[in-house]
């Protein structure tokens, strides 16, 4: 493993749509992800061409990629409600963070 490898940080994040469709993707770089999918370029995840504007409501880090994949299919795999919870608390928590 190089050294840039070991220190690669992964993030998983969720993006809301338009019409309020929620797309769960995990990367190395949720700033430059964003970016590809807003552009709608051939990066750009399939499922969010056209759905714009698109807002990022969410990212966690991760340790690793095995890591951020595994949280992935866990978010995946829960209910809108549970997602929208997990953003809220999510947002919660930043804001009683910010007043510090």
């Amino acid at each position: 493993m190089s050294q840039t490898e070991a220190v690669s940080s992964w993030y998983l994040y969720i993006i809301r749509c338009a019409n309020s469709h929620l797309y769960t993707g995990v990367t190395t770089d949720v700033k430059r992800r964003f970016a590809e999918h807003q552009s709608s370029g051939p990066k750009a995840a399939k499922f969010l061409k056209g759905k714009g504007p698109l807002t990022l409501i969410y990212q966690e880090p991760q340790i690793d990629r095995s890591t951020a994949l595994k949280r992935e299919i866990t978010i995946k795999k829960m209910s809108r409600q549970q997602k929208l919870q997990l953003v809220t608390q999510f947002a919660a928590l930043n804001a009683n963070t910010a007043d510090d």
